[in-house]
């Protein structure tokens, strides 16, 4: 048969045809034209990217009858049978097949001999991971000091199967994935000399089923073409690639910005009809919601070709799109479907886990425009209801009746409200009105008015590093953002703690009502009486000191130091620091030696 599949058909035959690998290829080119050629090359790279057409372009390089030269001719007697793979002087090996050590005894038999007709015999060797130890070990001498008139040019899709022996006697060059617009490029080229017609989206759905490489992306157009002649539809293209249409992935999209759960589960329910793919459905929204989240930040159309590449009517509209939501929602939206594609990996009701993260995104962006519409709210009746406590908060029968009638809250000005983030609850602790016994002058709103005033007399003490471990142990969530403030002190019934002006995020929260409750619960218990906890901020009228992880970080160096010191006052220490004449580098308990094995 005549017929020859489009990857052989339009394989490279020259360093200038090569894509996607410049840096290979220049230097290479380089070697050549300064006669600084090596006598063993390793190629590595994933499928299709060019690693055994590269190696027969320098075959034809060196053994050219105008060369060596960088430029081979391609039509010389020569170059043909290289391209052909007849060449008695270019010698090509399955290292899958010829794995063995009398394999190997063959080659170093057969490198002796000069070539026949070009300068150089060059030894191709492709997946040559798969040479047994032993065969590495037999190549090894041979590979170091070849004859001058041997090439070893061996081709790997496994790295890091080459032994450290086989990497140190060769030059390695790391063939990367070909970028979709190369890939894209070539396509178009190769569907002008076969006269095929394809939409320009199903060159960018080629491509995206390549995976970087070269050779998958024509065996598909091969492929596509099988199936629909040279006139190609998308529809059908899709089809034949099992791919998502994304006019599914763009129904869901537009139910989301919608705010209609209805609708998107709908959408979801078509997908499952038509016998799509959840997991590659989730990717492709993931993939899209990426797109808008781009385009929503970069306004210039040119930028935006390098940065997303697809059509340019997609582009367009994925311009128009990125301007119904935010930036922010956007990445609110990524983070929720990311997630939902990770929970598929592992989930036996994959269905589910999509329905669920669509309605929570159309209810997301719903609940969100809810918070910034609803005004910081305050509340002067004093039988009002406090906010739901977490349900390890629950007071108990040793909670005081008053710290069960009230909930502790953090002192903020009225004028600057702190709203939740998103994605968490929406509502807004009360700041009643009361104010507390003789209250610091940066303190605007205290706790409720239900809370009994404390009685004037001794003040009880408080041993806040207990608190810090409790909360360590018990609190992961919030223990790193309290240690980047400073415990101030206990003063009627307040346990003030300060953070600096940056520290906002820390200072964030902890004002959180339910934070606040866990450090009131946690004082309490140790002092037996109500203790109410605020946040303030640290200003220059504050003497200086240095904040919780920083004594904690002190502590821990002054405990290593003392361990060190008794270590080395050891006599046995002492002995066998002398027996070996060396110096004592660490210590460590053995828990700490534990812990880490």
């Amino acid at each position: 048969m005549d017929y020859q599949v489009s990857a052989r058909k339009y394989r490279p035959g020259t360093f200038d045809d090569v894509i996607g690998q410049p840096h290979v290829v220049q230097t290479l080119m380089n070697a050549v034209s300064t006669k600084r050629v090596a006598h063993a090359y390793l190629f590595s790279g994933t499928r299709g990217v060019g690693k055994t057409t590269v190696a027969r372009i320098l075959a034809k390089a060196l053994n050219c009858e105008r060369g060596p030269t960088s430029r081979p001719c391609d039509t010389c007697e020569n170059c043909r049978e290289i391209a052909q793979g007849s060449s008695v002087d270019v010698i090509e090996i399955d290292g899958a097949s010829n794995t063995s050590v009398d394999d190997v005894r063959e080659i170093r038999e057969n490198v002796r001999f000069t070539p026949f007709r070009g300068q150089f015999r060059v030894y191709i060797i492709d997946e040559v991971h798969m040479l047994s130890n032993s065969a590495f070990n037999a190549l090894l001498k041979t590979l170091e000091e070849p004859p001058s008139h041997v090439v070893f040019i061996f081709a790997t899709t496994e790295i890091h199967k080459i032994p450290a022996t086989i990497l140190s006697r060769c030059q390695h060059y790391n063939f990367r994935r070909i970028a979709r617009t190369e890939i894209i490029e070539r396509l178009r080229h190769v569907a002008a000399q076969d006269h095929l017609t394809l939409e320009e989206r199903s060159f960018v759905a080629l491509a995206r089923a390549s995976e970087g490489s070269m050779r998958d992306a024509l065996s598909l157009l091969d492929q596509a073409i099988a199936y629909g002649g040279k006139t190609i539809s998308h529809a059908d293209l899709e089809l034949l690639l099992g791919a998502v249409p994304q006019e599914l992935v763009q129904e869901l999209l537009k139910a989301i910005m919608a705010q209609d759960s209805p609708a998107a589960l709908a959408s979801l329910a078509n997908l499952l009809d038509r016998g799509h793919d959840l997991r590659a459905f989730c990717a492709d929204v993931v993939e899209h919601i990426r797109n808008l989240l781009v385009a929503a930040v970069v306004p210039s159309t040119a930028e935006l070709r390098s940065l997303i590449e697809t059509s340019d009517d997609d582009l367009n509209q994925l311009s128009i799109d990125a301007k119904v939501l935010t930036p922010e929602q956007l990445q609110e939206l990524l983070a929720l479907f990311i997630q939902a594609e990770d929970s598929l990996r592992f989930s036996s009701h994959p269905r589910f886990v999509v329905e669920t993260a669509a309605v929570r995104a159309t209810r997301l962006l719903r609940q969100r425009e809810g918070t910034e519409a609803r005004p910081a709210h305050t509340s002067s009746s004093p039988n009002q209801k406090p906010p739901a406590r977490p349900e390890e908060l629950k007071s108990g029968p040793s909670t005081p009746p008053a710290l069960r009638q009230g909930v502790p809250v953090a002192s903020r000005p009225i004028a600057k409200p702190t709203h939740t983030s998103r994605g968490e609850t929406d509502r807004e602790p009360a700041v009643l009105p009361e104010q507390p016994r003789n209250p610091p002058a940066d303190v605007t709103t205290t706790a409720p008015a239900t809370v009994s005033p404390i009685p004037a007399g001794p003040q009880p003490t408080l041993q806040w590093e207990l608190v810090q471990e409790e909360v360590a142990a018990s609190f992961p969530n919030i223990a790193p953002f309290l240690e980047a403030g400073r415990f101030v002190g206990l003063e009627a019934g307040f346990v003030t703690i300060g953070f600096a002006k940056q520290a906002t995020v820390a200072r964030a929260r902890l004002e959180k009502e339910e934070n606040l409750l866990v450090l009131s619960k946690l004082c309490e218990r140790q002092v037996g009486s109500p203790i109410r906890v605020r946040i303030i901020e640290l200003t220059e009228t504050h003497p200086p000191g240095p904040t919780m992880a920083q004594v904690r970080a002190a502590k821990e160096q002054e405990q290593r130091l003392m361990l060190f010191e008794r270590a080395k006052a050891n006599p046995t220490v002492k002995q066998a620091l002398e027996i070996f004449g060396v110096d004592l580098a660490e210590v460590r308990t053995i828990a700490q030696q534990e812990a880490n094995e």
